[in-house]
């Protein structure tokens, strides 16, 4: 939970010379960044290079008035530390399911009480049990919502360290600073631009124009009359330096491009859900740190770029309603998790989740059925392995998962039959073997066909003898794993997973004997 030195220098250098936070040098989890499997001394090298920069940061008196500065941090830092990580927001949205729930029982108990003869110590019992499971998921979200205020916690603190620091250098004397870190010097749009902005509204309005770019014109902000363009049905206004985007965009009730790329935006508004004509939305390279749970309502979406962002997870059930998406770009973000529901956009052809924090993908990823592209490279230190169910993903065409800390691919690999493209570099791969993957990726599937055979062969030679078999009449997990495995390696070698298949009827399998 130390700040990272490479995102907050100065914050990490400080709370580094406090005794009750000195850094460890045990791995530990981090809520920016997870560490580095191995710890290594260079992690101090950013502190040698800060006070080379920073000289003043020497000075005892600005040491000092630095360490009451951040008095917050390092007590919320010890808080964590004795509740634990971060919870994973998918539970996170659960239980404020089940909390609703709950609730909704409680205010009926009530009625039945009031309604009804019902004996109550029966209800008053239900209702204790429930008022207990109620201050468990209560925990839940309060845990996740104070970890969340202390991201946003560190940031503010590295702002207001680097005002100390410039005063300091100054010999006291404060520089003007607004409230985002920023030197008041900010440009401000020029009278010609406000001017041509209002004569395209204006123009707009009269002549129901259905396409709008204002891109690159350094808007500060959209005017709410945009919402008044009804007719409206492409709508660019990237590279600017928008922070935010009115609530009245509700009204471009027949807009079907959104393109606000490189703005400053921090969150989108709750009233995009109402764009139900939607198809495009680019807001990539923003600073948006979460989606808002109405996007799901965006149901006519096929592309979706919100990449290079500070996205940390996406809404828990993006999958169930955005059954029309194609596209899903989210790299360069801090998503340490894709939501189950993934599995459910069966149209999706192209997933892009490279450089972000994942720990593992959903089992449910197996069921997208039409996806061709996947890249999930860049994931480092926190990807290790890959989900079995990847083999079902038989439409998939290139697949790249470098620079990760792999070690083995799933036994059913070898069933993506139609995939023409593979990365594996950067990892320390053991299965298959490295002079296997220099062959080709027709190698690979071949080697991860055989593997999956032993595997099965294996299996059955266990199932022979009784006392492995955890069940009467052979029903148990051996026979279930057989049954499995048959169907996996029919399906990749063209028996198409008929169970009645014996393994002395193929051809392929005998010769493979």
């Amino acid at each position: 939970m130390d700040p990272n030195p490479k995102k907050f220098p100065i914050l990490s250098y400080v709370m580094a010379k406090i005794p009750s936070v000195s850094r460890s040098q045990s791995p530990e989890f981090d809520i920016e960044q997870p560490p580095p499997t191995v710890p290594s001394t260079s992690e101090l090298e950013p502190y040698f290079e800060l006070t080379e920069r920073m000289p003043h940061l020497s000075d005892p008196e600005l040491l000092a008035s630095m360490r009451a500065a951040v008095d917050d941090v390092s007590r919320t830092r010890s808080v964590l530390k004795t509740l634990g990580e971060c919870p994973d927001h998918e539970f996170v949205d659960i239980a404020r399911s089940r909390l609703a729930e709950i609730e909704e029982s409680l205010a009926n108990q009530l009625e039945e009480v009031t309604l009804s003869d019902k004996d109550e110590v029966e209800v008053d019992k239900r209702k204790k049990e429930e008022e207990r499971e109620k201050q468990s998921f209560k925990a839940v979200i309060s845990l996740y919502e104070m970890h969340q205020s202390y991201e946003k916690m560190l940031s503010e603190a590295e702002k207001r360290l680097e005002k100390l620091y410039e005063e300091a250098k100054k010999g006291g004397k404060s520089v003007a600073v607004d409230d985002q870190g920023c030197s008041s010097e900010f440009p401000t749009v020029e009278d010609d631009v406000k001017d041509e902005v209002v004569a395209i509204l204006n123009d707009a309005l009269a002549n129901d124009l259905k396409r709008i770019d204002l891109s690159e014109r350094r808007l500060p902000f959209l005017p709410e009359a945009f919402g008044k363009l009804r007719m409206l049905v492409s709508l660019k206004i990237s590279s600017n330096q928008l922070q935010a985007i009115p609530d009245s965009i509700a009204g471009l009730e027949n807009l079907e491009e959104l393109n606000a790329s490189s703005n400053l935006l921090e969150s989108l508004p709750d009233s995009i859900g109402l764009l139900l004509k939607l198809k495009t939305l680019d807001v990539s390279s923003n600073k948006l740190t979460s989606l808002p749970d109405s996007i799901c309502h965006c149901r006519s979406l096929v592309e979706l770029d919100v990449s290079f962002n500070k996205l940390t997870y996406l809404p828990t059930n993006i999958g169930y309603e955005l059954e029309n998406l194609k596209r899903l770009s989210v790299p360069l973000n801090k998503l340490r998790s894709l939501p189950t529901s993934i599995g459910e956009m069966t149209s999706l052809q192209f997933l892009d989740a490279h450089f972000n924090e994942l720990r593992n993908l959903p089992p449910s990823i197996g069921r997208l059925s039409n996806l061709e592209i996947l890249n999930l490279s860049g994931n480092f230190s926190d990807l290790t392995s890959l989900p079995y169910t990847i083999g079902d993903l038989t439409s998939l065409k290139e697949l790249d998962v470098s620079n990760n800390q792999i070690h083995e691919l799933p036994a059913t690999f070898g069933r993506l039959e139609n995939l023409i493209k593979l990365n594996v570099d950067e990892n320390p791969l053991v299965i298959p073997p490295k002079e296997i993957v220099n062959e080709g990726i027709e190698a690979v599937k071949e080697f991860m066909a055989k593997r999956l055979l032993e595997i099965l062969l294996e299996e059955e030679e266990k199932s022979k003898y009784p006392e492995n078999d955890q069940t009467q009449g052979g029903g148990g997990w051996l026979s279930r794993s057989t049954l499995w495995l048959t169907n996996a390696v029919g399906g990749y070698l063209g028996g198409g997973g008929n169970t009645n298949t014996k393994i002395n009827d193929e051809p392929y399998l005998n010769q493979q004997l």
